[in-house]
């Protein structure tokens, strides 16, 4: 199931920017930052953001063409990046690496036939967040002061903990399984244009009448990132089956199928590897020249690229007059 499947159950609605403003924001960063990746490697050129030794660094341009919709919206993001894999998880990172191994292949015969617009699209897709990328991410958030939060395993599953215990007003990340993991309000589309799209918990169970657990049951019904859907099985029918059985345990017993590990998938959405054990401070105060410098001089990406970017966070603090920015 994964995502775009729980949409049909998930009570979605628009919001403006003005009915979240001063709110604290848990960024699942890794998310975040991916969709900024690839966006800015499918319409840059890669000289923009490629050094002399061929390192690739375009997450520099999207961190400094991203962050400035918080700002001038008077929101504080807290980027959680992920910690350690968990060992079910590593199946779904093997087949998406196996998936973008037959991508670059793809994309080395775009280049040979010289197809630019192929090049983009599928030079986008193949993007993977290196080490470095996770480095300078970090050490850019730093100069900015933006807060970060290391997770112990799920970046996303830490937000929604943070959105569950009130350390923060949401939790802000594109997947929906933020909602499988508890978090009472989540917003989405925080990487597109417009306002964005609040993800009610509570709403969700209301309207169909079902507990968390039965939410998480569905969804596995359906397939995650942890397990394959038994065939044939979507939301709709996963709902009324669980409705009709109480749980998982009795629509597999009804139709006679078995899902491996299913109480250890259960348990890392019902009670994930998360931590209390950090601190952030929302009085922040950027060193703009210095990100400004580690962007363009010892990174080299080219200063016209994220010059707007600067430029932008720079007015919205002037603007807005922020406490947390004094």
């Amino acid at each position: 199931m994964g995502n775009s499947a729980l949409r049909q159950l998930a009570s979605l609605e628009d919001i403006s920017f003005d009915d979240i403003e001063g709110s604290l924001v848990a960024i699942d960063a890794h998310n975040w930052l991916y969709r900024y990746l690839t966006t800015t490697v499918k319409w840059t050129r890669d000289e923009v953001y490629t050094t002399d030794d061929g390192t690739e660094v375009a997450n520099l341009v999207g961190v400094v063409q991203g962050l400035p919709k918080f700002f001038e919206h008077d929101l504080t993001p807290v980027f959680v990046f992920d910690g350690q894999v968990t060992d079910l998880k590593s199946d779904e990172i093997e087949s998406r690496r196996e998936q973008r191994e037959k991508l670059e292949d793809q994309l080395e015969d775009a280049r040979e036939a010289g197809d630019a617009v192929e090049v983009a699209r599928l030079d986008a897709h193949t993007q993977r967040l290196t080490p470095v990328i996770q480095e300078t991410t970090r050490e850019l958030l730093e100069y900015l002061d933006v807060p970060i939060v290391e997770a112990p395993f799920e970046g996303e599953a830490q937000a929604a903990h943070m959105a569950r215990t009130g350390a923060v007003d949401y939790a802000g990340t594109e997947d929906y399984d933020a909602l499988l993991l508890g978090a009472p309000k989540t917003l989405r589309q925080l990487t597109s244009k417009g306002d964005p799209e609040l993800m009610d918990f509570d709403a969700t169970l209301e309207e169909h009448d079902i507990t968390w657990e039965q939410l998480v049951d569905i969804a596995i019904l359906c397939g995650t990132d942890f397990n394959e859907g038994i065939s044939g099985v979507g939301p709709k029918t996963a709902l009324k089956g669980v409705k009709e059985h109480g749980d998982l345990f009795g629509v597999l017993e009804e139709r006679d199928e078995d899902i491996p590990n299913v109480d250890t998938i259960r348990a890392m959405f019902l009670n994930p590897e998360v931590t209390d054990d950090y601190e952030f401070n929302t009085e922040m105060n950027p060193d703009i020249d210095a990100a400004r410098e580690y962007v363009t001089e010892e990174w080299k990406v080219h200063a016209d690229e994220v010059e707007r970017g600067f430029e932008r966070i720079e007015e919205s603090i002037t603007q807005t007059g922020l406490d947390q920015w004094s």
